[in-house]
């Protein structure tokens, strides 16, 4: 039982501090609530009233040295693992950093460096972060669900040749977001069905200023029509989108490792990125004039074709079943098995290695 108190409590412990950060402000601010969901998050993770950033997670050390300080101090943390619902960058704020410029110092504490940190996006260098697929909008219930969704992938007709949902790109500095959309204007403009075989060249769904967030449809049924999926950088390397696309049955273009394939290789083996995936570096295109529209063109239909059925298999690594899915769809490690997966064995290497020295 300790051994479970333990794992729930790291589980939740985004959860638990924002409850505790949320009576804070409530006695203490004058602020009005946020109305948007980027000011609920903003709100938990930049804290005017919290003394110092460091403090988030000592409440958490402390339990878990006083509740059942056998099971933490036999082995120091590095048989326990994390879940962090937001990207690493918003828990590694230095520890001199008073008052935080943003975010908190959680990942920088001495005193949890031994965990091992689920996080949806991980930094390049901290060994501990492993980096977990972003929730989609596709939750099955049960089996029967699951495969209708896949035949309907795999009959989908893709009348566009690429889409790039999101925002972003509309100012004048030269970023890959803004190659992109200059790139559909014009492919759009110049190009025909008669010469590429699709009815859409690119196709852009804006989803500036969060109007996707709670529209799932709105970019779910482009996808689906669509054959590749750009997924650019944006304020950090990793995207949703991603995996949107995955689900979809679309292949995703990178133009970052950082994206995904030095990301989530629990979930998306390292070495099968080429049989999914197409990677064009964004100094190509944003420096070098490279046009995507050139590469994506120039691989052979029947490659696509077999790119697009790996994707398909991916499916079931990067959704979440719903809670209380049926048996039967249980019987297919989703997202949440593989990391678990993946955690346990990383914990069981780490050990392996303690008694070895």
């Amino acid at each position: 039982m300790a051994y479970l108190t333990h794992f729930i409590l790291l589980l939740l412990i985004n959860l638990a501090s924002s409850q505790q950060i949320s009576n804070t402000e409530s006695s203490s601010s004058t602020t009005t609530n946020p109305t948007t969901t980027e000011d609920c998050n903003n709100r938990w993770i930049y804290i005017r009233n919290l003394p110092s950033s460091f403090l988030h997670g000592m409440g958490l050390f402390d339990f878990l040295q006083s509740d059942e300080p056998g099971i933490w101090n036999r082995h120091m943390g590095h048989d326990h693992f994390l879940v962090m619902s937001r990207p690493a960058w918003d828990f590694c704020q230095p520890l001199d950093n008073d008052p935080p410029i943003w975010g908190t110092s959680f990942l920088e504490l001495p005193e949890f460096y031994n965990v091992t940190v689920l996080v949806p996006e991980g930094r390049a260098w901290p060994w501990q972060e492993h980096a977990v697929p972003y929730p989609t909008s596709f939750h099955p219930p049960n089996l029967a669900c699951f495969e209708a969704w896949i035949q309907r992938v795999r009959r989908s007709r893709r009348v566009s040749l690429m889409l790039f949902a999101g925002g972003g790109g509309i100012g004048a500095s030269p970023n890959i977001r803004r190659s992109i959309r200059t790139e559909c204007e014009n492919a759009n403009t110049s190009m025909t069905k008669d010469n590429t075989g699709y009815s859409q060249i690119c196709h852009i769904v804006d989803c500036s200023n969060g109007i996707c967030e709670h529209d799932p449809i709105r970019y779910m049924r482009p996808m689906l029509q669509a054959t590749f999926c750009l997924q650019p950088p944006g304020d950090t390397p990793t995207r949703r989108s991603t995996f949107d696309a995955i689900t979809a049955g679309c292949i995703p273009v990178f133009f970052e490792e950082m994206s995904a394939r030095s990301q989530y290789r629990w979930h998306l083996p390292e070495e099968k990125y080429p049989e999914f995936s197409v990677f064009i570096p964004k100094e190509e295109v944003v420096f070098k004039g490279l046009k995507i529209l050139d590469v994506l063109m120039g691989i052979p239909r029947s490659e696509v074709r077999k790119m697009r059925e790996s994707v398909i298999e991916l499916i079931p690594r990067v959704i979440y079943r719903r809670h209380g899915s049926s048996l039967g769809l249980r019987t297919k490690k989703d997202a949440f098995d593989t990391a678990i997966d993946g955690a346990l064995q990383t914990i069981k290497d780490k050990l392996n290695d303690l008694s070895e020295q």
